[in-house]
């Protein structure tokens, strides 16, 4: 039976990132990735453009750079520019090959296609056997088997649901309205050579089964052909109830630190599995930009709720929130989780 100082359950983004930061200080890290490739998941990828210069990721992996965000309602059109790009686009698949690189470099195992079964106090189950740990980390998404080990529900959950179109279109756009989607949205978000078409709503608000009628229906107005593009789904869990359970840790999607109001992921991920590695190295270290991205989750949530439920109360308070934009009294990165 192995042992390890780590065992990282989740080959995404926030187990990738803690697995390169904790074996750079010299720990022994596994990371158990059910996928034979680390990377692949249903992803609008969308960067905002201060959260990329703090992630210091490479332009090789950047998609596309908008400083231009067309953002639509009924009853108005919103057109914010900035001098800098406002958001990025990575391939998230992409992403993920970079990140475990950057983990395999600093001396982290990546055992792909090799989930976790089961978990006890102190080993882990997997196919290829029983390997024991000193630390847990579940990085393993909205299913998280770490969080059920740790009899945490997870009650508040968005969904997404993406089409990856064969072309570019010209502009990244954000489509506020509560007729067709309730609280969420629908975005376009162009890539390289393709764009991302798709979909975001709280699960209750807009259960899944309306969610790809409604944005078939919005992008056949549009003049967006979707004919032969697949959709893909996922559940998005942003239903926090925290990151430290003694040997036990949970980050990114398994700790439910992804945005409630836009879905928003990666960055959170990525900070909470470097911030969770800082915290396993050193007990007494304080993770304050872990502690802002809690803030601004829990301040996401408040708004998420608030929109939920009346139409007519949603679509108010969004035609405000894009005036306030439009006028300049209100950030655009209110919208961002950095």
């Amino acid at each position: 039976m192995d042992h390890f100082h780590t065992i990282i359950v989740g080959g995404g983004p926030a187990g990738l990132s803690c697995a390169a930061a904790l074996a750079k200080a010299g720990r022994r890290v596994i990371v158990l990735e059910r996928h034979k490739r680390p990377g692949p998941k249903v992803c609008a990828g969308g960067i905002p453009w201060r959260a990329r210069e703090e992630l210091r990721l490479p332009e090789e992996l950047i998609e596309g750079s908008f400083p231009t965000q067309y953002i639509y309602t009924p009853r108005q059109r919103a057109v914010l520019r900035s001098p800098n790009p406002i958001i990025s686009t990575v391939n998230r698949e992409r992403l993920g090959q970079w990140l475990t690189q950057k983990a395999r470099e600093a001396g982290a195992v990546i055992a792909g296609g090799c989930p976790a079964l089961s978990i006890t106090a102190s080993h882990v189950i997997t196919p290829k056997g029983r390997l024991a740990y000193k630390n847990l980390v579940g990085a393993d998404g909205s299913a998280s088997i770490v969080r059920r080990y740790l009899q945490l529900p997870a009650v508040k959950m968005g969904a997404g649901i993406n089409f990856q179109i064969p072309r570019r279109l010209p502009h990244m756009e954000w489509h506020l309205n509560a007729a067709r989607f309730n609280s969420g949205y629908a975005w376009i978000f162009p890539h390289r050579e393709s764009s991302s078409i798709g979909i975001y709503a709280e699960r209750h608000d807009l259960p899944p089964h309306l969610m790809e009628k409604r944005l078939r229906g919005w992008a056949a107005a549009r003049n967006i052909d979707l004919t032969g593009c697949r959709a893909r789904a996922a559940l998005i869990n942003f239903d926090y109830r925290g990151w430290n359970f003694g040997r036990v840790f949970l980050t990114g999607d398994a700790a439910g630190l992804a945005s409630g109001f836009t879905g928003e992921g990666i960055y959170p991920a990525i900070i909470s599995g470097r911030e969770i590695a800082r915290a396993i190295i050193d007990p007494q270290y304080s993770p304050r930009p872990l502690h802002r991205l809690i803030k601004r989750h829990r301040r996401h949530q408040r708004m998420q709720k608030f929109l939920t439920g009346n139409k007519v109360i949603c679509q108010t308070a969004l035609e405000m929130i894009v005036l306030a934009m439009r006028s300049g009294l209100l950030d655009f990165r209110l919208l961002e989780m950095y």
